[in-house]
């Protein structure tokens, strides 16, 4: 698939994704969502790929939707009136998929489904869905130039890209209801502050320490670093913690007969461990929440 709104691009098994509308300031469209969500569901099982930077090209990250379209602005068919049964039985039809969910909550959802580990390097104004979008990946890295804003109530909408789910995880449901209720923009060092992002960076350190940890997990297990991923924002969410034993004990007794052998002897050895497993053949009970 050609991309058109996105930069695609593997070196040292680091993907880096770049949002590449430059003259938009990387404005969201339809389009964007569609190609983002057929990068991350490439890369998932690529074994080229140990790691994702996500960034944007030029002075912003996303400014969020680009109003500038003609029709629904956020790519909706008006001609429905759908339902939350719509929403579960017909969840993956096209009427559905096209019509009715939302565009930033299908990214947020190949970015949580993808089996790679996921940075973002915002390098500017991150707004609207350029803020919520960022929410579902591991890491999150700012540039002093960044700037937030999840500018929703401003525009009579509600927040998206699932981030009702993600936003209250991270900064807890008090700073949450603040940054949604305000509508602020904040900036980088905000941002920090509150868990928004790991880390702030001059603008020329940003891509630079993005990479850095990245070049650092694409050096790990592929499968390891896969199942803790899910592991982690799976068991988040559980009712009890015996529901994280079961799951760890089956990662623990597989991982243990596959790349834990390398890893121990290359630790016993003294030497850099070569792990030979592949994303696209997880232990038997992967992906056990199905």
């Amino acid at each position: 698939m050609p991309y058109n709104t996105i930069h695609y691009s593997v070196q040292d098994r680091i993907l880096t994704l770049m949002l590449n509308r430059p003259e938009n300031l990387n404005a969201f469209t339809v389009e964007m969502a569609n190609e983002l969500v057929h990068a991350f569901n490439r890369a998932s099982n690529d074994e080229d790929v140990g790691a994702v930077v996500v960034t944007g090209a030029g002075r912003a990250f996303c400014a969020g939707m680009d109003l500038s379209v003609e029709g629904n602005v956020f790519g909706l068919d008006e001609g429905q009136t759908p339902t939350l049964d719509d929403l579960h039985k017909r969840f993956d039809y096209p009427s559905i998929v096209e019509g009715v969910r939302d565009t930033g909550g299908r990214v947020a959802l190949a970015i949580y489904d993808c089996n790679k580990p996921v940075i973002g390097a915002i390098n500017g104004a991150a707004v609207g869905v350029g803020a919520t979008m960022t929410l579902a990946m591991d890491v999150r890295y700012a540039s002093e130039k960044a700037r937030m804003g999840f500018v929703f109530a401003k525009l009579g909408i509600t927040m998206e890209a699932c981030s009702s789910w993600f936003l209250p995880r991270i900064v807890g449901m008090g700073k949450a209801m603040e940054l949604i209720y305000s509508a602020r923009i904040i900036n980088g060092e905000q941002m920090a502050r509150i868990g928004l992002a790991n880390e702030v960076c001059s603008a020329e350190d940003l891509l630079p320490t993005a990479m850095g940890l990245a070049r650092e997990l694409a050096t790990r297990s592929p499968v390891s670093t896969a199942l803790m991923r899910h592991m982690l924002y799976r068991m988040s969410a559980a009712d009890h913690p015996v529901e994280a034993h079961r799951v760890d004990s089956l990662s623990m007794f597989y991982t243990s007969i596959g790349d834990g052998k390398e890893g121990v002897t290359a630790f016993l050895e003294k030497r850099d461990p070569e792990f030979s497993g592949n994303t696209a053949k997880m232990p038997p009970f992967f992906p056990w929440w199905e």
